[in-house]
């Protein structure tokens, strides 16, 4: 009995041992809200000011006659005409090529595939090409479309441009597709095999097009990281002086990026003006395409 009371007695001094500190808990809470905050503050202010800067060096020289001009040695009649529809071209390559493909493979991998060695190796290849340097799918694009395969695509050309960049963004799609079929719930699965449907039927009709705006998504982020890419099309060997448009798949070109690269090499005040304008250009290009992604992603959802 003595025993049982001198224990009861030592429950309050025990029990102060592991009171929780709840100041010092709610201190560290509020130290980590502030640096996040000031965290982001600190990234969207340094983004604000790069606008800026863009925006005021580069609307005093944007202009009609800057969009419907050629590149030129002198800045006063230099253009973006030939690198803008050469974008377009390589673009349309990329987006018809690479979603197909991507999301092809995706559901492959994802719904078909069996679970063993061979295909744990391929998902863990697909992972670790997401992050090769671009420079490395540009040499591989040059030995394998520029000059391999060239009777088909005709050397450096458009077509080499756009599927050197469909090699680099088709590890992103393929991982965001497959992300966005696991994310279905499996009971829309088991409803369409409980009511006689096929594998594939039930994949067409009720798991992609609810998978649809995921992969909508890495489709956006897959072409804004392939929009911007300039070291791959420098290595197949885009050109960075064009006095003409492209006129099929097997047309010499040149990009938005290349030529902002070029004219922001060069000395003149001028052409850095006219880079920061080729710049709101690329980033209007950019904001248009990823309009119309979100657009369907957004159809998709309603129909949902």
């Amino acid at each position: 009995m003595n025993t049982d009371h001198s224990v009861t007695e030592n429950l309050p001094s025990r029990a102060s041992q592991f009171k929780p500190n709840l100041w010092n808990r709610y201190t560290q809470d509020r130290i980590f809200a502030i640096l996040s905050w000031g965290a982001t503050a600190l990234a969207i202010a340094i983004l604000i000011w790069l606008l800026a800067t863009i925006l005021i060096d580069g609307l005093s020289t944007l202009n009609w006659n800057f969009i419907d001009s050629f590149a030129s040695r002198k800045p006063e009649r230099a253009g973006i005409k030939a690198a803008l529809a050469g974008t377009l071209w390589v673009m349309g390559v990329v987006a018809a090529v690479s979603f197909p493909i991507g999301v092809g493979a995706g559901i492959y991998l994802q719904e078909f595939a069996e679970d063993n060695w061979f295909t744990r190796l391929v998902e863990i290849n697909i992972s670790n090409l997401a992050g090769v340097p671009s420079i490395i799918y540009g040499l591989l694009g040059l030995a394998a479309f520029a000059r391999i395969l060239e009777p088909i695509t005709g050397g450096r050309t458009i077509l080499t441009g756009g599927l050197t960049l469909v090699l680099l963004i088709m590890p992103v799609i393929i991982v965001a597709t497959r992300e966005a079929l696991r994310a279905v719930p499996d009971s829309i699965r088991a409803a369409g095999f409980a009511l006689g449907a096929t594998q594939w039927q039930v994949i067409w009709h009720h798991v992609l097009p609810t998978a649809m705006p995921g992969i909508l998504t890495g489709m956006i982020l897959a072409l804004s990281r392939a929009i911007g890419e300039t070291a791959p099309l420098i290595a197949i060997g885009a050109a960075t002086f064009i006095a003409f448009t492209p006129e099929g798949l097997q047309s010499s070109f040149t990009a938005l990026p290349i030529q902002i690269y070029d004219w922001v090499g060069r000395p003149q005040r001028e052409f850095h003006d006219l880079a920061a304008s080729g710049i709101i250009v690329l980033m209007a290009v950019l904001l248009l395409m990823n309009a119309g992604a979100i657009y369907l992603r957004n159809r998709f959802q309603k129909s949902r």
